[in-house]
Protein backbone atom coordinates (compact mmCIF):
# COMPACT_ATOMS: atom_id res chain seq x y z
CA UNK A 1 0.00 0.00 0.00
CA UNK A 2 1.25 3.52 -0.92
CA UNK A 3 2.62 5.68 2.07
CA UNK A 4 -0.40 8.27 3.46
CA UNK A 5 0.52 12.00 3.99
CA UNK A 6 1.27 12.93 7.41
CA UNK A 7 -2.20 14.38 8.35
CA UNK A 8 -5.25 12.31 7.35
CA UNK A 9 -9.02 14.03 7.90
CA UNK A 10 -12.12 11.85 7.53
CA UNK A 11 -15.46 12.94 6.99
CA UNK A 12 -18.45 11.29 7.94
CA UNK A 13 -21.73 11.85 6.08
CA UNK A 14 -25.27 10.89 5.92
CA UNK A 15 -25.67 11.86 1.31
CA UNK A 16 -24.23 13.37 -1.00
CA UNK A 17 -24.32 17.09 -1.19
CA UNK A 18 -23.76 17.17 2.90
CA UNK A 19 -20.11 17.16 2.90
CA UNK A 20 -19.86 20.34 -0.31
CA UNK A 21 -22.15 22.29 1.99
CA UNK A 22 -20.85 21.70 5.54
CA UNK A 23 -17.15 21.46 4.41
CA UNK A 24 -16.49 21.73 0.94
CA UNK A 25 -14.10 25.12 1.95
CA UNK A 26 -12.38 22.60 4.65
CA UNK A 27 -12.19 19.83 2.47
CA UNK A 28 -10.51 21.68 -0.36
CA UNK A 29 -7.85 23.70 1.76
CA UNK A 30 -6.87 20.30 3.10
CA UNK A 31 -6.34 18.34 0.10
CA UNK A 32 -4.68 21.51 -1.58
CA UNK A 33 -1.92 21.55 1.78
CA UNK A 34 -1.47 17.41 0.88
CA UNK A 35 -3.63 16.13 3.36
CA UNK A 36 -5.46 13.15 2.55
CA UNK A 37 -8.70 13.84 3.02
CA UNK A 38 -11.56 10.41 3.32
CA UNK A 39 -15.22 11.50 2.71
CA UNK A 40 -17.44 8.27 3.75
CA UNK A 41 -21.54 8.80 2.40
CA UNK A 42 -23.78 6.53 4.26
CA UNK A 43 -26.56 6.65 1.90
CA UNK A 44 -26.90 7.74 -2.17
CA UNK A 45 -30.06 10.08 -0.92
CA UNK A 46 -32.73 8.34 -2.78
CA UNK A 47 -35.38 10.00 -1.24
CA UNK A 48 -34.35 13.35 -2.05
CA UNK A 49 -36.18 16.35 -3.33
CA UNK A 50 -35.26 17.05 -7.33
CA UNK A 51 -34.85 20.62 -8.01
CA UNK A 52 -34.48 20.84 -12.01
CA UNK A 53 -37.64 19.87 -13.89
CA UNK A 54 -35.13 18.38 -16.53
CA UNK A 55 -34.68 15.95 -13.81
CA UNK A 56 -37.85 15.05 -12.48
CA UNK A 57 -37.91 11.92 -13.56
CA UNK A 58 -35.56 10.39 -11.26
CA UNK A 59 -36.34 8.81 -8.23
CA UNK A 60 -34.94 6.01 -5.80
CA UNK A 61 -32.29 4.09 -7.02
CA UNK A 62 -31.94 5.88 -10.41
CA UNK A 63 -32.10 8.78 -8.57
CA UNK A 64 -29.24 7.73 -6.30
CA UNK A 65 -27.13 6.27 -8.89
CA UNK A 66 -27.31 10.07 -10.51
CA UNK A 67 -26.53 11.64 -7.14
CA UNK A 68 -23.61 9.26 -7.02
CA UNK A 69 -22.01 10.83 -9.89
CA UNK A 70 -22.50 14.16 -8.53
CA UNK A 71 -20.63 13.36 -5.71
CA UNK A 72 -17.40 12.09 -7.86
CA UNK A 73 -17.75 15.49 -10.13
CA UNK A 74 -18.07 17.33 -6.31
CA UNK A 75 -15.09 15.73 -5.08
CA UNK A 76 -13.32 16.19 -8.25
CA UNK A 77 -13.76 20.44 -7.66
CA UNK A 78 -12.66 19.74 -4.04
CA UNK A 79 -9.66 17.90 -4.89
CA UNK A 80 -10.76 14.75 -3.30
CA UNK A 81 -9.92 11.57 -4.20
CA UNK A 82 -10.62 8.65 -1.41
CA UNK A 83 -14.36 8.87 -1.16
CA UNK A 84 -16.31 5.99 -0.40
CA UNK A 85 -19.82 4.49 0.48
CA UNK A 86 -20.46 3.04 3.78
CA UNK A 87 -20.55 -0.82 3.44
CA UNK A 88 -20.66 -0.14 -0.90
CA UNK A 89 -22.81 1.54 -3.18
CA UNK A 90 -26.63 0.71 -2.15
CA UNK A 91 -25.64 -0.94 1.48
CA UNK A 92 -28.11 1.34 3.07
CA UNK A 93 -30.86 3.60 1.53
CA UNK A 94 -32.00 6.91 2.18
CA UNK A 95 -34.19 7.36 5.27
CA UNK A 96 -36.80 10.14 4.41
CA UNK A 97 -37.30 12.92 6.75
CA UNK A 98 -38.23 11.87 10.22
CA UNK A 99 -41.49 10.86 10.55
CA UNK A 100 -42.43 9.15 7.04
CA UNK A 101 -43.17 5.69 6.41
CA UNK A 102 -40.05 5.69 4.95
CA UNK A 103 -38.09 5.49 8.34
CA UNK A 104 -39.39 2.18 8.86
CA UNK A 105 -38.22 0.38 5.46
CA UNK A 106 -35.64 -2.03 7.10
CA UNK A 107 -33.10 -1.36 4.15
CA UNK A 108 -33.04 2.06 5.39
CA UNK A 109 -29.83 3.89 7.16
CA UNK A 110 -32.29 4.56 10.26
CA UNK A 111 -32.92 1.05 10.49
CA UNK A 112 -28.98 -0.37 10.31
CA UNK A 113 -27.54 -1.62 13.60
CA UNK A 114 -25.61 0.69 14.89
CA UNK A 115 -22.39 -1.69 16.06
CA UNK A 116 -22.67 -3.58 12.57
CA UNK A 117 -22.64 -0.17 10.45
CA UNK A 118 -19.75 1.12 12.74
CA UNK A 119 -17.67 -1.97 12.16
CA UNK A 120 -17.58 -0.80 8.57
CA UNK A 121 -16.74 2.32 9.28
CA UNK A 122 -13.81 0.93 11.64
CA UNK A 123 -12.61 -0.55 8.59
CA UNK A 124 -11.70 2.33 6.99
CA UNK A 125 -10.63 3.59 10.33
CA UNK A 126 -7.82 0.93 9.97
CA UNK A 127 -7.02 1.56 6.90
CA UNK A 128 -6.79 5.29 6.68
CA UNK A 129 -6.02 5.86 10.17
CA UNK A 130 -7.52 9.35 10.51
CA UNK A 131 -5.79 11.66 12.78
CA UNK A 132 -9.59 14.20 12.70
CA UNK A 133 -12.88 13.00 12.42
CA UNK A 134 -15.66 15.01 11.14
CA UNK A 135 -19.31 14.75 11.26
CA UNK A 136 -22.74 15.85 12.84
CA UNK A 137 -23.79 16.38 16.41
CA UNK A 138 -26.03 14.26 18.20
CA UNK A 139 -29.32 15.76 16.40
CA UNK A 140 -27.59 15.81 13.20
CA UNK A 141 -27.65 19.19 12.87
CA UNK A 142 -31.34 19.55 12.17
CA UNK A 143 -32.76 16.47 12.83
CA UNK A 144 -32.83 14.23 10.17
CA UNK A 145 -33.01 10.80 10.57
CA UNK A 146 -29.76 9.52 8.19
CA UNK A 147 -27.67 12.63 10.03
CA UNK A 148 -28.74 11.46 13.89
CA UNK A 149 -27.38 7.98 12.73
CA UNK A 150 -24.40 8.80 10.54
CA UNK A 151 -23.38 10.63 13.64
CA UNK A 152 -24.03 7.51 16.12
CA UNK A 153 -22.49 5.35 13.32
CA UNK A 154 -19.13 7.83 13.34
CA UNK A 155 -18.87 8.24 17.37
CA UNK A 156 -19.23 4.25 18.02
CA UNK A 157 -16.68 3.54 15.35
CA UNK A 158 -14.13 5.94 17.08
CA UNK A 159 -14.73 3.77 20.80
CA UNK A 160 -14.37 0.56 18.50
CA UNK A 161 -11.46 2.12 16.80
CA UNK A 162 -9.52 2.60 19.72
CA UNK A 163 -10.42 -0.45 21.41
CA UNK A 164 -8.83 -1.73 18.27
CA UNK A 165 -5.51 0.31 18.35
CA UNK A 166 -6.53 2.83 15.61
CA UNK A 167 -7.16 6.01 17.56
CA UNK A 168 -8.48 9.14 16.48
CA UNK A 169 -6.84 11.70 18.15
CA UNK A 170 -9.72 14.37 17.74
CA UNK A 171 -13.56 14.28 16.57
CA UNK A 172 -15.04 17.27 15.58
CA UNK A 173 -19.35 18.36 14.82
CA UNK A 174 -20.23 20.83 12.09
CA UNK A 175 -21.25 23.94 13.58
CA UNK A 176 -22.05 27.88 12.62
CA UNK A 177 -21.53 30.82 15.22
CA UNK A 178 -24.87 32.09 15.84
CA UNK A 179 -23.66 35.47 14.74
CA UNK A 180 -21.81 34.66 11.96
CA UNK A 181 -25.54 33.32 10.81
CA UNK A 182 -27.06 36.51 11.97
CA UNK A 183 -24.61 38.91 10.11
CA UNK A 184 -25.19 36.24 6.78
CA UNK A 185 -28.51 36.77 7.26
CA UNK A 186 -28.74 40.40 7.70
CA UNK A 187 -26.46 40.77 4.38
CA UNK A 188 -28.79 38.04 2.72
CA UNK A 189 -32.18 40.71 3.28
CA UNK A 190 -30.49 43.12 2.32
CA UNK A 191 -29.11 41.01 -1.14
CA UNK A 192 -32.42 39.64 -1.72
CA UNK A 193 -34.41 41.80 -4.75
CA UNK A 194 -31.29 41.00 -6.69
CA UNK A 195 -31.08 37.47 -6.13
CA UNK A 196 -33.00 34.90 -8.66
CA UNK A 197 -34.73 33.06 -5.18
CA UNK A 198 -37.95 33.71 -3.90
CA UNK A 199 -37.62 34.32 -0.36
CA UNK A 200 -34.96 34.16 2.27
CA UNK A 201 -34.62 30.96 5.03
CA UNK A 202 -34.32 32.28 8.60
CA UNK A 203 -30.84 31.37 11.06
CA UNK A 204 -33.08 28.45 12.09
CA UNK A 205 -33.10 26.13 9.23
CA UNK A 206 -28.92 26.87 9.40
CA UNK A 207 -27.82 23.14 10.93
CA UNK A 208 -25.49 23.45 13.66
CA UNK A 209 -26.02 26.96 14.63
CA UNK A 210 -24.94 27.25 18.09
CA UNK A 211 -23.62 30.01 20.57
CA UNK A 212 -20.13 31.54 19.75
CA UNK A 213 -18.71 30.03 22.63
CA UNK A 214 -19.38 26.71 21.45
CA UNK A 215 -16.71 27.41 18.50
CA UNK A 216 -13.79 25.85 19.11
CA UNK A 217 -12.06 25.84 15.47
CA UNK A 218 -12.60 27.97 12.68
CA UNK A 219 -11.50 26.81 8.91
CA UNK A 220 -10.91 29.97 6.53
CA UNK A 221 -11.16 28.32 3.45
CA UNK A 222 -12.02 32.16 1.10
CA UNK A 223 -9.05 31.03 -0.94
CA UNK A 224 -11.30 27.63 -1.90
CA UNK A 225 -14.76 29.65 -2.40
CA UNK A 226 -14.82 28.50 -6.07
CA UNK A 227 -13.89 25.04 -5.19
CA UNK A 228 -16.66 24.63 -2.74
CA UNK A 229 -19.13 26.71 -5.29
CA UNK A 230 -17.96 24.50 -7.50
CA UNK A 231 -18.57 21.36 -5.39
CA UNK A 232 -22.53 22.79 -4.56
CA UNK A 233 -23.13 23.05 -8.66
CA UNK A 234 -22.14 19.67 -9.04
CA UNK A 235 -25.41 18.25 -6.85
CA UNK A 236 -27.62 20.18 -9.46
CA UNK A 237 -30.66 17.67 -8.48
CA UNK A 238 -30.25 19.23 -4.35
CA UNK A 239 -29.17 22.61 -4.76
CA UNK A 240 -28.84 25.72 -7.20
CA UNK A 241 -25.82 28.71 -6.22
CA UNK A 242 -25.85 31.80 -6.71
CA UNK A 243 -22.61 32.97 -5.02
CA UNK A 244 -22.54 33.60 -2.03
CA UNK A 245 -25.76 32.24 -1.83
CA UNK A 246 -27.55 29.19 -2.50
CA UNK A 247 -30.91 27.64 -1.83
CA UNK A 248 -32.65 23.94 -1.50
CA UNK A 249 -35.31 22.36 -3.08
CA UNK A 250 -37.35 24.87 -0.62
CA UNK A 251 -35.87 27.96 -3.16
CA UNK A 252 -35.67 29.80 0.49
CA UNK A 253 -32.10 31.35 -0.09
CA UNK A 254 -28.80 30.49 2.43
CA UNK A 255 -25.22 32.06 2.84
CA UNK A 256 -22.65 30.27 1.87
CA UNK A 257 -20.10 29.88 4.12
CA UNK A 258 -16.27 29.87 2.92
CA UNK A 259 -14.78 29.65 6.88
CA UNK A 260 -16.29 26.70 8.14
CA UNK A 261 -16.43 26.14 12.08
CA UNK A 262 -16.38 23.37 14.15
CA UNK A 263 -16.86 22.22 17.95
CA UNK A 264 -13.89 19.74 19.33
CA UNK A 265 -15.76 17.66 21.22
CA UNK A 266 -12.96 14.39 21.33
CA UNK A 267 -8.98 15.34 21.68
CA UNK A 268 -6.81 18.11 22.55
CA UNK A 269 -7.67 21.45 22.18
CA UNK A 270 -4.23 23.50 20.42
CA UNK A 271 -3.66 27.05 21.68
CA UNK A 272 -5.16 30.01 21.36
CA UNK A 273 -8.74 31.54 21.38
CA UNK A 274 -9.85 28.96 18.60
CA UNK A 275 -8.00 26.62 16.90
CA UNK A 276 -7.28 27.47 12.84
CA UNK A 277 -6.49 23.83 12.21
CA UNK A 278 -8.41 21.07 12.51
CA UNK A 279 -4.82 19.28 13.09
CA UNK A 280 -3.69 21.70 15.75
CA UNK A 281 -1.31 20.13 18.22
CA UNK A 282 -0.63 16.96 16.98
CA UNK A 283 2.58 18.18 16.11
CA UNK A 284 2.29 17.25 12.11
CA UNK A 285 3.56 20.89 10.64
CA UNK A 286 1.28 23.37 8.95
CA UNK A 287 -0.76 25.29 11.37
CA UNK A 288 -0.32 23.25 14.14
CA UNK A 289 1.22 26.31 16.35
CA UNK A 290 -2.93 27.45 15.72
Amino acid sequence: MTELPPRRLLLVHAHPDDESINNGATMARYAAEGAHVTLVTCTLGERGEVIPPGLAHLSGPALGQHRAGELRDAMRALGVEDVRLLGGAGRYGDSGMMGLPDNDDPACFWQADVDEAAALLVEVIREVRPQVLVTYDDNGGYGHPDHVQAHRVAMRAVELAEEAGCPVAKVYWNRVPRSVAEESFARLRDDLPGLPFTGAATVDDVPGVVPDERITTEIDGTAHAAAKAAAMRAHATQITVAEPYFVLSNDLAQPLFTTEYYELVRGERGSGVRETDLFAGLGLGIGDAS
